[in-house]
């Protein structure tokens, strides 16, 4: 079973988002700020984060950049999943090492679509 790390600062955010990709049967690990999701990461290396923008402690473009200089740090599928929507922000997901973004709201379909994409599913 693939694994895929939640990373938002939003519990509800993370429930739902747990729920989407459990239906999608990956197993979910969840962190509340890049911090934790960094030191989750370390701890086993998920094939999948869905990353927040906004958070407390370390953001997430803090979190994807130190995600991206570690050792295995390469391989995880990173999808952004955040309100930050101006064509700046993408970019510099993207050149940190996102795979992708999604814009919140999300439902189910947009998760399943990228997803797909990006080859998870």
């Amino acid at each position: 079973m693939k694994t895929c790390l939640i990373v938002d600062d939003s519990k509800v955010i993370r429930m739902v988002a747990r729920k989407i990709l459990q239906e999608l049967e990956f197993a979910t690990e969840e962190a509340a700020d890049g911090q934790e999701a960094l030191n989750a990461c370390l701890a086993k290396m998920p094939e999948a984060v869905l990353l927040d923008w906004n958070m407390p402690v370390m953001d997430g473009i803090e979190f994807l950049r130190a995600l991206r200089q570690t050792p295995g740090g390469d391989k995880p599928v990173v999808v952004f999943c955040t309100t930050e929507n101006d064509l700046d922000h993408i970019q510099e997901a993207m050149i940190a090492g996102a795979n992708e973004y999604i814009m919140k709201p999300f439902d189910s379909d947009i998760i399943q679509a990228k997803f797909q994409q990006v080859g998870l599913i």
